[in-house]
């Protein structure tokens, strides 16, 4: 079935929006569901939707936050580095008055969520890492985005191409062209200065205390599913979990993934 799409994004139907001014950046939340909080960060192309966060939130209130310059959110251009984008976050956080929560990420929000976890430990009781950005993995480097061409991404992002042309418009749409592009140009931002990630990343893994999950799809091209063992070698308490037949869109080729995550959070 075709997702549905509005023309400028994903279909939001049952989740409450808020604004938030986040040291003059306009920053879109949107929330849905009752219980323990989990903040999700999305990865690069919001243009998937949130499917998931449906099903998490039989259990959980999910937070979803647009990164600056993604989304809804407006821009930040004084916003240039990983580091700016965790204390913008951190300043949000506080904000939402939010204690111990659990937080996941996807892709860059991954990148993002570990960054976070690391500076501020306490404050993250699980956190769910969903084919994570941001380790330099020398032995299994993922592809630089801006050398995908359009026909080839869908094989990228998923392990059957059909599962990723279905959020696709098949008419031109420029709306959906300029949100995209957007996004990828964000994130080409932020890592124009080292396009593998956070060289020094590795080094500071060991301050994620809290219980990971790092969830991968098994046949990834874009972020190379080898990369989860090279996560969990420095996670003192992290679990590997990889999803059959399953890309880079890994709630999006398999929604039964979904169920990991608020299993994992349960145990």
């Amino acid at each position: 079935m075709q997702p549905k799409r509005a023309p400028s994004g994903p279909d939001m139907t049952g989740f409450t929006r808020s604004n938030h001014d986040i040291n003059g950046v306009t920053t879109v939340v949107h929330s849905i569901g009752s219980g323990p909080v989990i903040v999700f960060l999305h990865g690069t192309g919001t243009f998937t939707g949130f499917e998931m966060a449906r099903a998490w939130a039989a259990r959980h209130t999910v937070i979803i936050p647009y990164h600056p310059g993604f989304g809804d959110s407006d821009d930040a251009p004084a916003l240039t580095t990983i580091d700016d984008y965790v204390l913008h976050y951190l300043d949000l956080f506080d904000q939402l008055a939010l204690g111990t929560f659990d937080l996941a990420g996807f892709s860059l929000g991954g990148w993002l969520a570990a960054e976070i976890a690391i500076r501020q430990p306490q404050r993250v009781r699980r956190l769910a890492l969903v084919a994570p950005a941001g380790l330099v993995v020398d032995a299994a480097p993922a592809p630089g985005l801006l050398d995908i061409t359009p026909p080839e991404l869908p094989g990228y992002l998923a392990y059957d191409p059909a599962a990723a042309l279905r959020y696709f418009p098949t008419a031109p749409d420029e709306a959906f062209d300029a949100r995209l592009g957007r996004e990828v140009m964000g994130y080409a931002k932020l890592v124009r200065d080292n396009p593998q990630g956070n060289p020094k990343l590795a080094h500071w893994l060991h301050r994620l205390t809290m219980p990971t999950l790092v969830l991968w799809g098994a046949n990834d091209r874009l972020r190379p599913t080898a990369q989860g063992k090279a996560w969990i070698a420095g996670l003192p308490r992290g679990e590997l979990a990889l999803v059959p037949n399953t890309g880079h869109l890994v709630f999006e080729e398999t929604p039964a993934a979904a169920g990991r995550v608020t299993d994992f959070l349960a145990t």
